[in-house]
C-alpha cells in the first residue's frame, strides 16, 4: 500500500510538472504574440502564480517520492536510469529557476508598458527570447525523465 501511494504521488507530480510546463509555455507564447502589454502582464502574473503553486510543489514532491520509491524497491540512486533521471532533474532546475525570475521581470516590464501606454521595451523582447530558449531543454529533459520512469531501461553507468 505504501509503495502504491508513493508511486501515485510521484506519477501525479510528474504529470503536474509536465502539464504546468506545457500550459505555461502555451499561454506565454500566445499572449506574447498579441504584443498587448496589458494582456502579457496579466498572463505573466498568472504564469508566475501557477509556477509557484503547481510547479514548485511538484518540484518538491518529485525528489522526495522518487527517493522513497528507490529505497522501497531497492534501486541504487547513483546507477542506471535513476542516475540519469537525477542528472536530468538537476538540468531542469538549472533552466527553470532562471525562467521564473525572467517571467517575473517580463511581467513587470509589460505592466510598466501597459501603465505608461507604450510598447514593450527591448529588454522585454530580449528576456522573452532567453525564456523561450530555456524552455526547450527543460521541457525535453522532463519528457526524457518521464520516459525513463516508464521504461526503466538497463543503463550500465553511474557513479
Amino acid at each position: 500500500m505504501w509503495y502504491d501511494l508513493l508511486r501515485f504521488a510521484h506519477v501525479i507530480s510528474a504529470c503536474v510538472l509536465l502539464g504546468t510546463g506545457a500550459g505555461i509555455a502555451f499561454f506565454m507564447v500566445i499572449s506574447n504574440a498579441s504584443r498587448n502589454p496589458a494582456l502579457i502582464a496579466h498572463v505573466a502574473g498568472i504564469v508566475v502564480l501557477a509556477d509557484t503553486v503547481f510547479t514548485a510543489t511538484a518540484a518538491l514532491v518529485q525528489p522526495i517520492t522518487g527517493y522513497l520509491l528507490a529505497q522501497e524497491v531497492g534501486w541504487p540512486l547513483l546507477e542506471g536510469w535513476v542516475f540519469v533521471s537525477l542528472c536530468l532533474y538537476v538540468l531542469v532546475g538549472a533552466f527553470w529557476l532562471p525562467v521564473v525570475w525572467i517571467q517575473i521581470r517580463m511581467r513587470r516590464l509589460a505592466l510598466a508598458a501597459a501603465q505608461d501606454g507604450t510598447v514593450l521595451p527591448q529588454a522585454y523582447h530580449r528576456l522573452y527570447r532567453i525564456w523561450f530558449a530555456c524552455g526547450f531543454p527543460a521541457f525535453f529533459a522532463v519528457l526524457t525523465i518521464v520516459w525513463l520512469m516508464l521504461t526503466k531501461p538497463e543503463l550500465a553507468f553511474g557513479l
